[in-house]
């Protein structure tokens, strides 16, 4: 497993400050799904206007199969790549919205261990932001996962946001 906050260190969300005033943070997940963005967007407005912070962990999932050492590296080498290139942007967006370059975390797992266990070790993260699909097979697994057996094991709230709200709905809403 990899942990590593790119832009920032985890341990300046507030270890050192007073339970009042440390920073609301809002741990969006970075994926290539067409909701992720909505998630994000509300997230920002959410950090910028309770003046918190965002949060962005990407998960690089595991490869089932690898025939030869040298491509798993080289699958390895470009999922990393990928990662770093996805999270760049969302940081980008986040930034532009929030005015504070978010905290970024890459590791390697599975989503949803990955997910908990990150809860589990920064005690600064206060909300967990998902976002539900809009298709025809319901919120998406993630979400389904996490609101449906998870959701009363957390020690911080879910926020649920529709995949299909606009900058517009979004910004009116936060």
């Amino acid at each position: 497993m990899t942990d590593t906050p790119e832009t920032d260190s985890g341990s300046d969300m507030g270890d050192d400050m007073p339970a009042k005033q440390q920073e609301r943070v809002f741990l969006v997940i970075v994926d290539d799904t067409p909701e992720m963005a909505a998630a994000l967007r509300y997230a920002a407005h959410r950090a910028r206007n309770s003046r918190g912070r965002l949060a962005l962990l990407y998960v690089i999932e595991p490869e089932d199969i690898e025939p030869w050492m040298s491509v798993g590296d080289l699958i390895r080498e470009e999922k990393r790549q990928e990662a770093e290139e996805n999270v760049g942007r969302c940081s980008d967006q986040a930034a532009a919205i929030t005015g504070k370059i978010p905290v970024v975390y890459i590791r390697e797992g599975r989503r949803r261990e990955q997910i908990l266990q990150l809860i589990d070790e920064e005690p600064g993260i206060s909300i967990l932001v998902l976002a539900a699909s809009i298709g025809p097979d319901g919120p998406g697994p993630l979400v389904s996962h996490m609101i449906g057996k998870i959701a009363g094991k957390m020690r911080i709230p879910i926020t649920v946001v529709p995949g299909n709200l606009s900058a517009d709905d979004i910004e009116a809403l936060t």
